[in-house]
C-alpha cells in the first residue's frame, strides 16, 4: 500500500501526478520526514507502472530533497530543499498562470476559484499540528491577507 493518496487521471502524465501527489503528502503531513517511502519496485508494481518510470519518480523526489536514499535502511521522506521567498513564488508562477488559465477557459470566475483555493489551502493544514510555528503562522496570516486582496 502507497503512503500517500493518489488517484491517476488520463490525460495527465503519471510522472507529474504523483511527484504532484507526493509533495502534496509532504505539505499536507500525510507523510513526514524520516518516514519510510517505497522502492521503485514497490513503487512500479503499486501503480502498474513502468520501473523506469517509478525510478524517474524517486530520482526527482530525491533532487528536490523530499525524499532520501539511507544505504541499508531504504528511502525515507527527507526535509525538502528550503527555498527564500520569492524562489518559492518564482515556482509558483507558472503554476498559478496555468490555474487561472484553466479557470477562464472553464468559465470560472475569480471569486469561485479563490473560493477553491481557500478549500483547498485548509485541506493541507494538519489540524493536530495547526500551522507550526508562530513565524510560519503569521506568515500564513499575511498569505490570507494577500488572497483577500
Amino acid at each position: 500500500m502507497l503512503p500517500f493518496s493518489i488517484t491517476l487521471r488520463a490525460g495527465v502524465p503519471i510522472y507529474e501526478q504523483v511527484v504532484y501527489a507526493v509533495r502534496r503528502a509532504t505539505v499536507s503531513g500525510q507523510l513526514r520526514t524520516g518516514d519510510p517511502f517505497p522502492s521503485v519496485r514497490a513503487l512500479s508494481q503499486e501503480l502498474r507502472i513502468n520501473p523506469n518510470t517509478a525510478h524517474k519518480i524517486v530520482a526527482a523526489l530525491v533532487e528536490d530533497g523530499l525524499l532520501e536514499v539511507r544505504p541499508g535502511l531504504g528511502t525515507v521522506v527527507g526535509e525538502g530543499k528550503r527555498a527564500g521567498a520569492s524562489a518559492r513564488r518564482d515556482l509558483l508562477e507558472h503554476d498559478a498562470e496555468r490555474l487561472v488559465v484553466e479557470a477562464r477557459r472553464g468559465g470560472v470566475g475569480l471569486q469561485d476559484l479563490l473560493a477553491a483555493i481557500r478549500k483547498h489551502w485548509s485541506r493541507t493544514v494538519a489540524p493536530s499540528t495547526g500551522s507550526g510555528s508562530p513565524r510560519a503562522s503569521r506568515e500564513g496570516e499575511r498569505d490570507d491577507e494577500e488572497v483577500r486582496r
